[in-house]
């Protein structure tokens, strides 16, 4: 009996590495509610949509879909009004995959046509029932000279 449960644990200590990526997606499947986001430049964090954004990210076992806003919008009648909202708006969906401690995303839709098409890469940690996502240093949409890192938390809520 001792020799079949150390052929078993063999078994399942070789097979794991296989495993681990869809044991690490299906762990992060969920749906989120945004904490926080900010964009470091330069050593500088800042909180482009303000301390309170809203919005939600939903992690199947195969799409993510995301859809965050500003916590201080404001409705916009005019042109130039309007066009102030996209600055507070983040919209993106895709299939993803996970590997290791990175979540790639094939993006097929996006609030910006820059991201569609292209894969977005964020680095994850799962604590509790937080997610943070955070990307690498990336060219600052705001200044192409300079680097940006970008960091959301999300709570998971179901």
């Amino acid at each position: 009996m001792t020799r079949l449960i150390s052929i078993f644990v063999l078994v399942l200590l070789i097979a794991a590495p296989a495993f681990g990526p869809a044991l690490a997606q299906q762990s992060l499947v969920g749906t989120y509610k945004i904490v926080s986001h900010e964009v470091e430049r330069e050593g500088t964090a800042i909180r482009p949509l303000g301390e309170a954004p809203h919005g939600y990210l939903v992690l199947t076992p195969t799409r993510y879909i995301a859809f965050y806003t500003g916590g201080d919008r404001k409705f916009g009648v005019s042109e130039p009004e309007k066009a102030a909202l996209l600055d507070t708006l983040t919209g993106v969906s895709g299939v993803y995959r996970v590997e290791g401690s990175k979540i790639i995303i094939s993006v097929d839709a996006s609030w910006t046509e820059a991201w569609t098409g292209k894969d977005q890469v964020r680095n994850w940690t799962l604590s509790g029932n937080r997610l943070t996502l955070t990307s690498d240093p990336v060219p600052s949409a705001m200044e192409s000279s300079k680097t940006s890192i970008i960091r959301a938390v999300w709570e998971k809520i179901e």
